[in-house]
């Protein structure tokens, strides 16, 4: 196959779809890699090391002569100006985090070049696809980032500390949302020596909190149905989710620093911080909200934006696995080159099987057409079983 690697042009995308390393594992298989001029200056990975792994280092007008593109952040899936969609065609498979629950209508347009797309972001949470789980990769890389982000932002140090002017007393940190992003998050505090205390609204997530390190905290709450098949928290009840805010709110006092990061997928993110929770907050505290993308945890997060509430900054980042472009380049690029493994037949072509777990998982359009039964929901379409 030959595969290419555009430069990313998304605001604050730092990361590349493949490193060289992974290159030279594709080259080895006898698959061409093309990629774009500059495509990992950002991450640390200049053209040099992509020739010497085997890549071809090609400008942009050649990049397309391919039959897999292969982007971090999909065209549609950010404001600005992003020529890929232009240059897509029938030809063309794209694989990349293309967002196609959330971007509906995107997914469609996409399809309309007739490429087949592969999102990213819809791998299964089943234990044969964990080395393709893109979301887990770059979870991990941005709950590391809100602890160094928080510990910046925030008028105090971390540990406790015994010195001549007195004992400085720790950090408490508290994290809402113990997926993996929430873990390496209290697992990045504890190691800076913080008192970290978590609290998720799945029960199983109880000992996955002890076991980095965190202090759970459970709440006299209605948890059985709060999780759904693939892992993820479910929306709760309006009644749950104010019984949930009353009963973190002396939490949220107590901390000095709150990460949240509480996500549905294709839904806005479940408001776990009310105005008056934040009132609540000491001047100096810090919220960091990794659910700023879907309108944050916080109701008072900005996108992007830093917010002083009473002396309480509020921070909605969404670029925190760009911050470490090159570790969060590495292991999404190992991601990719297990899933391209996946779909390579022994001809050594890329195929396509609806009939896999995976793969179909995955399949967001296919022959010009929509064909994910949940994208097609979302844009009003049929099912396979309503037709």
């Amino acid at each position: 196959m030959r595969l290419a690697v555009p430069r990313e042009v998304a605001p604050r995308e730092h990361r590349v779809a493949l490193v060289p390393d992974a290159c030279e594992k594709l080259v080895a298989l006898g698959h061409e890699v093309l990629v774009e001029t500059g495509a990992g200056d950002s991450s640390g990975f200049p053209d040099v090391d992509y020739a010497a792994a085997g890549a071809a280092v090609v400008d942009r007008t050649e990049l397309f002569d391919a039959d897999v593109v292969l982007a971090v952040a999909g065209p549609g899936t950010f404001d600005g100006d992003d020529d890929l969609l232009a240059n897509l065609s029938s030809d063309h498979t794209l694989i990349g985090n293309l967002d196609p629950l959330w971007r509906a209508a995107n997914a469609a347009e996409l399809a309309s070049t007739g490429a087949s797309l592969l999102a990213l972001e819809l791998v299964p949470r089943i234990t044969r696809a964990q080395s393709m789980d893109v979301l887990s990769s770059q979870a991990t890389v941005a709950g590391y980032e809100a602890v160094l982000l928080a510990a910046a932002t925030g008028p105090r140090l971390f540990p406790m500390l015994m010195t001549a002017a007195g004992t400085v007393p720790p950090t408490r940190v508290f994290v809402l949302g113990a997926g993996v992003a929430g873990l390496q998050a209290i697992a990045t505090a504890k190691r800076l020596g913080a008192v970290v205390e978590a609290y998720d609204v799945r029960p199983a997530a109880v000992e996955q909190i002890r076991s980095v390190g965190g202090k759970a905290v459970e709440l006299d709450l209605s948890t059985d149905d709060s999780e759904d098949a693939g892992g993820y928290a479910k929306e709760q009840s309006e009644d749950q989710n104010a019984r949930q805010q009353r009963l973190l709110t002396p939490y949220l006092a107590e901390s000095d620093v709150v990460i949240t990061t509480a996500a549905i997928p294709g839904r806005p993110s479940p408001r776990l911080i009310t105005e008056q929770m934040v009132a609540a907050m000491r001047p100096g505290s810090v919220i960091v909200d990794l659910a700023a993308e879907r309108g944050g945890n916080c109701a008072l997060t900005k996108r992007d934006e830093l917010v002083d509430h009473g002396g309480v900054h509020i921070l909605g980042p969404t670029d925190l696995p760009s911050r470490s472009a090159r570790t969060a380049s590495q292991m999404l690029s190992t991601n990719i080159v297990t899933l391209i493994d996946h779909l390579t037949g022994d001809d050594g072509r890329l195929h396509v099987d609806a009939e896999d777990e995976i793969t179909s998982a995955m399949l967001v359009a296919s022959g010009g057409a929509v064909v994910h039964e949940r994208v097609r929901a979302e844009l009003g379409e049929p099912g396979e079983e309503e037709e």
